[in-house]
């Protein structure tokens, strides 16, 4: 076949070109003329032209005669490069090969400073399996968990555990259907406990301008509030606040439903035989033979199978012995049997973290506390058969997490709680009762949890969902041993590479004070194992009476936004229980690794899930999935896209806050967790604390600590020396929702207003 070459172009004659066939010293005919030969020719050249970078121009807001140019790569100067240097089939396959690295490689940055883990990613790896307990310690776990009356659920235990028989459950009641234990495993428990007799909670005609204190020794039906309220099953959280508010009467003088609203209703208080209740709104049909009859199968076992098989063991670490030590279960008593009386067992503590100098934070966290819990203020004398007043429990850090405490530690910390405007209030002796501050030693608390005071000391303290955080060797001596006052000087002369581990508390987006959260991700689960309670984050403020919470004796933490792992920004676990010993020993074996989502994976792996229930975020975190781009077309009131607009709300719902007030914040759930934003203060123009009268000297004392030379002239009018006369033109025109909260609580401690439930505070 003739090969082709390309001449120049001939002249044309007469406005007519015409090929011609040439016969220059070539063996064969060359078609210099050729259009097509000249249209490669002209394509390749042109491709060769072209520029590396294209620009795509696009128009600025707000200027009209400028616009923005954003370059990116052509793609097809990419592609010609590619094959002209390697091929054409191998140039495509160097091409595909190298856009694949190119995302890998931003997916591991992603990875490496873009999530909490810190990591880089491994090519076709997955975590390793964490689980360190046989199948019958699993089930000791569960029974131990189930007869103490830590389970009052309906939801299926799961069929892995392989149970013979059904658990007798204290805090379920009997059914009247009985129901066949169908396959080879029970997968639900058989109630023996009390009648329940769930409430209509309404406000009386005669006083509905507040909502009703809730019946003490009621209890939350957290099955019910799922229903209600599961992102799994498509529950919006507006929908969720609804009906958390109409079944606890929080919708005084405001209900606009109509009909039937008994599905509604998720409080109930446990009948005793010989009790009766006038707020009876429905009951569950009980019975006094059994509710389950045990079917007839016969279960065939190859006595040499595997009693673990399907069950994934941790790399490099032998199963923990059975049996698994556990103490005599916990004698179950229904919360209405005596509610005046605090239950040991179920002590009603809230635990809360802290780290650094006392600021505005944990004030308001105090103040919301007061303003919503039945902490008995309103009462000149509380008397001795009320109901079981909660206690708030400070824990405050006071240097570095990595940091040794002092021998004076304790002295230290209530002179600066003294002296500090924050914290001074909470000293008074009417809170001496429902407040308390307490150190926080991390030897002294580590050495006093059974399951970890031999061992912990060999493990790395400061590990986040297996990122592990090096502190100086000479402070991982000196954490074992006694306090050293040189381990702390250490810390004040750290070079620049462990600013880190000198940080006490988080005064910016850049300074985060990643040690301490880390140290507190372990902590919750040290106090609420060792002393009861339930445990809240420093950036949380109370909505609402826990009380019906406190009568689910079930543990509980709450879902990680859209993803089905925990959150235990909220956690609640009882006291010395089986579920606790598990964690602790869990974790252990995993490096002392206490991030929320490495927990959430230490209870699947051993189907230990139904134990630590996961509750919906719409209970405590009601705008996470609305910032994470979740039901925008059906949000809640209000409306966060970020949770930045808590302390800066668009100027487009600005008026809200002053116009619905504490009634109009996410109504219904039990507390809202701003994340973070320890350096935003929730009252910029007032940034002290402002209680009136009786604690004014602390107010003075934050007032002129907030003075600076350059202040206006305006406002030294207004701000002489000792004598601080405000003036609306000092304040902002709009009031963020942080703002109107703050002064809402702080107007309460003044006496110029009842609490949530219309109890004004006696001093």
């Amino acid at each position: 076949m003739a090969t082709s070459a390309y001449y120049p172009k001939p002249q044309r004659q007469n406005g007519h070109h015409r090929g011609r066939l040439s016969f220059s010293n070539a063996p064969l005919p060359v078609y210099s003329s050729s259009s097509a030969v000249q249209e490669k020719y002209a394509a390749t050249s042109r491709m060769q032209q072209s520029p590396w970078w294209i620009s795509v121009s696009l128009r600025i807001p707000g200027f009209s005669t400028r616009r923005l140019r954003i370059f990116f790569i052509n793609p097809r100067r990419l592609h010609h490069f590619s094959m002209s240097r390697f091929g054409r089939k191998r140039g495509s396959f160097m091409l595909c090969v190298s856009i694949l690295f190119l995302m890998f490689f931003v997916f591991a940055l992603a990875k490496r400073f873009g999530t909490h883990a810190k990591r880089w990613p491994g090519p076709f790896t997955t975590d390793p399996p964490t689980l360190i307990f046989r199948r019958e310690d699993l089930q000791r776990i569960w029974k131990w968990e189930v007869t103490s009356g830590h389970y009052p659920s309906r939801q299926r235990v799961p069929e892995q555990l392989r149970l013979r028989s059904p658990l007798e459950n204290p805090a379920l009641p009997p059914r009247r259907s009985s129901h066949l234990h169908q396959g080879p495993y029970a997968t639900e428990t058989r109630g023996t406990g009390s009648k329940r007799i769930y409430l209509d909670i309404q406000s009386s005609p005669e006083n509905i301008a507040y909502p009703p204190r809730p019946v003490p020794g009621s209890v939350a039906d957290l099955d019910v509030v799922m229903e209600h309220c599961d992102f799994s099953e498509k529950k919006y959280v507006r929908d969720c606040l609804e009906v958390l508010r109409v079944g606890a009467g929080l919708d005084n003088g405001r209900r606009v439903r109509r009909g039937n609203m008994d599905d509604w209703k998720y409080i109930y208080i446990e009948q005793l035989s010989n009790s009766s209740s006038a707020l009876i709104a429905r009951g569950l049909d009980e019975d006094t033979g059994p509710s389950y009859r045990k079917a007839q199968v016969t279960i065939t076992e190859d006595p040499n199978a595997d009693p673990d098989s399907g069950l994934s063991k941790r790399r490099g670490v032998e199963w923990e012995t059975p049996p698994i030590e556990l103490s005599n279960p916990i004698s179950y008593h229904p919360a209405s049997t005596a509610p005046s009386q605090c239950d040991p067992e179920n002590p009603r503590i809230f635990h809360m973290f802290w780290t650094g100098p006392f600021t505005d934070k944990p004030y308001l966290a105090i103040l919301s506390f007061l303003f919503t819990q039945n902490t008995g203020l309103h009462l000149n004398e509380y008397p001795s058969n009320g109901v079981c007043r909660p206690q708030f429990w400070l824990w405050i850090n006071p240097g570095p997490a990595a940091a040794v405490p002092n021998p004076a530690a304790v002295r230290d910390m209530y002179a600066q709680l003294k002296s500090n405007p924050w914290a001074s209030p909470f000293l008074h002796p009417r809170f001496k009762d429902i407040i308390h501050f307490k150190m926080w030693n991390t030897t002294e608390q580590l050495d006093g949890v059974p399951e970890l005071k031999d061992e912990w000391r060999s493990r790395d303290l400061f590990n986040s969902a297996g990122y592990v955080i090096p502190v100086p060797h000479k402070l991982k001596e000196n954490r074992a041993g006694a306090p050293d006052e040189n381990a702390t000087a250490y810390l004040s002369t750290a070079t620049r590479e462990d600013d880190m581990i000198n940080r006490a508390g988080s005064k910016s987006l850049s300074s985060y004070d990643r040690l301490s959260v880390i140290l507190s991700d372990m902590a919750r689960f040290v106090l609420c194992h060792r002393f009861g309670g339930i445990y809240l984050d420093a950036d949380t403020i109370f909505l609402r009476d826990w009380e019906e919470l406190w009568g689910w004796k079930g543990a509980f933490a709450y879902r990680w936004s859209r993803l089905e792992k925990y959150n235990t920004a909220v956690l609640h676990l009882n006291k010395n229980s089986a579920l606790g010993k598990f964690l602790f020993r869990t974790a252990l074996k995993n490096n002392l690794d206490f991030h929320p989502m490495t927990v959430s994976k230490y209870t699947k792996e051993a189907y230990l899930e139904g134990l630590l229930m996961r509750l919906p975020d719409a209970l405590f975190d009601s705008a996470w999935l609305i910032t994470e781009d979740h039901q925008h077309m059906r949000p809640p009131q209000p409306f966060f896209t970020s949770f930045e607009q808590f302390f800066d709300t668009p100027s487009t719902d600005s008026a809200a806050p002053q116009a619905l007030g504490f009634e109009g914040f996410f109504r219904g759930a039990y507390s809202y967790h701003f994340h973070n934003f320890w350096w935003k203060p929730f009252d910029p123009a007032r940034n002290w604390p402002d209680l009136g009268p009786r604690f004014a000297e602390g107010e003075r004392a934050a007032r002129r600590a907030l003075r600076r030379p350059e202040t206006s002239p305006k406002a030294h009018l207004h701000h002489s020396e000792g004598d601080y006369e405000d003036s609306v033109e000092d304040d902002r025109r709009d009031l963020d929702w942080a703002t109107v909260l703050k002064r809402i609580f702080e107007s309460y401690v003044r006496g110029e207003r009842p609490n949530m439930y219309g109890e004004m505070l006696r001093w």
